[in-house]
């Protein structure tokens, strides 16, 4: 009988890790498997509504992106970008089909999403400012995940700290003093 160290034996199971995850694509593979998924749906859904536009796929940071572009498709949006939310959560929904996994794809139409990230930031920065200056709290209006998200890391840049308070969808940031 063979006595084996505990060396030995953390060796072993990572091995085993190795050999289990070997037939597993990277989390970069996996991200661009996701996009194409994606871009596949979003491509049969242009087709059947019978609207142009271009899709392009990229990995930005621990997330697929996939952004209409070369249209004008504000039917995509809506007014306050709840149809945009829509039409990615039901673009989640497909790549959860065929991967069996949870996605956090995010979908961009005609530039929305960066132009509003780029006016939240604009935002965040003066209510920033704003409570160096005063020492009170400020709440902003209600935002989707998304948009808040986008106004606590600013806020985090800044060196102040927010918080989400209220229920969706009137779901807002609070921007705290030191």
């Amino acid at each position: 009988m063979s006595e084996t160290t505990d060396t030995e034996t953390v060796v072993e199971d990572a091995a085993a890790v190795d050999e289990e995850n070997a037939d597993r694509p990277s989390r970069t593979k996996r991200l661009e498997q996701e996009g194409e998924i994606a871009a596949d749906y979003l491509e049969e859904l242009l087709e059947i509504a019978d609207l142009d536009g271009d899709l392009d796929m990229d990995v930005e940071g621990d997330r697929a992106t996939v952004s209409i572009v070369g249209a004008d498709l504000p039917q995509l949006i809506g007014d306050k970008g709840e149809v945009l939310e829509a039409l990615q959560e039901l673009t989640r929904l497909a790549v959860y089909r065929e991967t069996g996994e949870r996605s956090r794809l995010m979908l961009d139409v005609s530039g929305h999403r960066a132009a509003r990230r780029t006016t939240l930031e604009e935002k965040a920065a003066a209510v920033v400012a704003e409570v160096k200056e005063k020492g009170d709290s400020v709440s902003l209006e209600p935002m989707s995940p998304f948009e808040r998200k986008v106004v606590h890391d600013a806020v985090a840049a800044a060196g102040l700290k927010s918080e989400s308070e209220g229920v969706e969808p009137r779901r807002y940031v609070v921007v705290l003093p030191a």
